[in-house]
C-alpha cells in the first residue's frame, strides 16, 4: 500500500497539451544525449578517452524531462552517470566533449574528465564520482538559495544504489527541517553497479523514502518523457512555492553495464534486450508523436544533432591537453 504522500502519475500522458516546439525540443534533447554517448562509449573503447566512462544511454528521458523545468539560475548535482544530465541542462558541448577528452578547453580544464565533469554557466554544479556524493553538494545550494530569497531550485539526480546511503538521509532531514527548495530525483534502473535493486533494498518504492521527511512523492514512468515533464513540474511548482523539498522517482533501466567494458555477468543479455525493445524512451516517443511529425521532421533534427556532436568531437581532438605546469592551478589550496 503507498504511502499517503506519493501519487502515481499516469503512465499516458498526451502530446495534444503541447506545441510543436516544445515537442521537438524533448526529441532533440533525447537524440542528443544517446548520440554524444554513443561516439563516447565507441571512442572510449577505441582508447581515445582517459579513465572510466559511464553512459546514460536508455535513461534520456528522465534528464529531458526534469530539466525542461528549469532555467540556469537552478541549480544540478549529477552522478557518475553525468553527461546526459549535463547536455540537457545546457551544457555548451565542444567543451563537454573536450573535458571528457582530458582537454585544455573543456569546461573544466581537463582536470576533471567524464565523472567530474561541470558547467557553473548553467547551473550544473558537477557530475560526482562518490556513490551518494551530491545530496550535501545540493544541499548547500539550496540552503544558498533561501539564504538569498531567489525562486530557484537546486536538484539532485541519483540511483536506487545511492538511496541507501546515510547521506541521503542527512539531506533529506535538513532540507524537510529547514523546508529548503531540494528536489531529489532518483534514477531507478534497478541496478547498483552490479547489484540488482531487490537484494540490498528494503522497499518496493525508493519514493516510499520520501514518507519519513513528510516529503510529498510521485513515481512516473522514467522512459516516457512527457510523464517525467509533468511529474518533474509538480514538485518544482510545489517547491517554488516555498513549501520544501520534494521527491521523484523515475522508472527506468540501465540498458549498459555499470561502466564501458563492463562484462556484465550479473544478468542475462535476454533481460537487456527486452528492455531495449520494450522500453526504449526514444523509440516510445517516436511513436507518441507519429501523428504529429513527419519521417523527415525527425531525420532533420537527428542531422542536425550529428552535426553538432561531429563538430565537438574533432574540437576535442584539435585541442591540447592541458600544460604539467597547470597541475595545481585553480584549486583552493
Amino acid at each position: 500500500m503507498d504511502a499517503p504522500n506519493i501519487t502515481r502519475m499516469a503512465s499516458e500522458v498526451s502530446v495534444q497539451q503541447y506545441g510543436k516546439e516544445r515537442l521537438l525540443s524533448f526529441y532533440e534533447t533525447m537524440v542528443k544525449i544517446r548520440r554524444f554517448e554513443r561516439l563516447v562509449r565507441e571512442k572510449f573503447l577505441g582508447g581515445e578517452i582517459p579513465g572510466f566512462v559511464h553512459v546514460y544511454i536508455g535513461e534520456e528521458a528522465i534528464a529531458t524531462g526534469v530539466m525542461a523545468n528549469l532555467t540556469n539560475s537552478d541549480y544540478i548535482e549529477s552522478t557518475h552517470r553525468g553527461h546526459g544530465h549535463t547536455i540537457a541542462k545546457g551544457a555548451n558541448l565542444n567543451n563537454m566533449m573536450a573535458e571528457i577528452f582530458g582537454r585544455k578547453t573543456g569546461c573544466c580544464k581537463g582536470k576533471g574528465g567524464s565523472m567530474h565533469i561541470a558547467d557553473f554557466s548553467v547551473g550544473m554544479l558537477g557530475a560526482n564520482g562518490v556513490v551518494g556524493g551530491g545530496y550535501n553538494l545540493a544541499l548547500g545550494a539550496a540552503l544558498a538559495i533561501k539564504m538569498q530569497n531567489r525562486n530557484d531550485v537546486s536538484v539532485v539526480f541519483f540511483g536506487d544504489g545511492a538511496s541507501n546511503r546515510g547521506t541521503f538521509h542527512e539531506a533529506a532531514n535538513f532540507a524537510a527541517v529547514w523546508k529548503l527548495p531540494l528536489f531529489f530525483v532518483c534514477e531507478m534502473n534497478e541496478y547498483a553497479s552490479t547489484t540488482p535493486y531487490r537484494t540490498a533494498t528494503s522497499v518496493d518504492d525508493i519514493a516510499q523514502r520520501a514518507y519519513g521527511y513528510n516529503m510529498p512523492a510521485v513515481i512516473v514512468d522514467g522512459n516516457d518523457v512527457l510523464s517525467v515533464y509533468e511529474g518533474a513540474k509538480k514538485q518544482i511548482d510545489y517547491i517554488r512555492a516555498g513549501n520544501g523539498p520534494a521527491f521523484l522517482e523515475c522508472k527506468t533501466y540501465r540498458v549498459d553495464g555499470h561502466f564501458v567494458g563492463d562484462p556484465e555477468k550479473y544478468r542475462t543479455r535476454e533481460e537487456v534486450q527486452k528492455n531495449v525493445d520494450d522500453r526504449d524512451p526514444i523509440m516510445l516517443f517516436e511513436r507518441k508523436i507519429s501523428k504529429v511529425f513527419t519521417k523527415k521532421d525527425l531525420a532533420d533534427v537527428q542531422s542536425k544533432v550529428d552535426d553538432q556532436i561531429a563538430g565537438a568531437l574533432k574540437f576535442a581532438q584539435e585541442s591540447p591537453e592541458p600544460d604539467a605546469s597547470e597541475l595545481f592551478s585553480g584549486l583552493y589550496v
